[in-house]
């Protein structure tokens, strides 16, 4: 299936964050893989996004727009350093 780099994600997350969260520093829960989420392999339906370890494959971020809300389930990582 193809994919696009974490770089995709730069616009829907610009909506709720005041930085740019692609140069942010993401741990994969599943292997433990640490990087950019730039590195990740974003997949897209629709305007939703799944954001997977480049590593692993596992699901690292959701994105979802329900009822002109915009969701999102980073439960596939251990944390996300942004820089300040």
């Amino acid at each position: 299936m193809a994919y696009q780099d974490g770089n995709a994600l730069a616009g829907p997350l610009s909506e709720i964050f005041a930085v740019d969260v692609t140069s942010a520093v993401s741990t994969c829960a599943g292997c433990g893989r640490a990087g950019v989420v730039a590195s990740l392999r974003v997949f897209w339906h629709a305007q939703d996004a799944i954001a997977r370890c480049p590593g692993c494959e596992s699901v690292m971020l959701r994105l979802v727009r329900v009822q002109g809300e915009l969701c999102l389930d980073f439960t596939g990582m251990t944390h996300l350093r942004i820089p300040a």
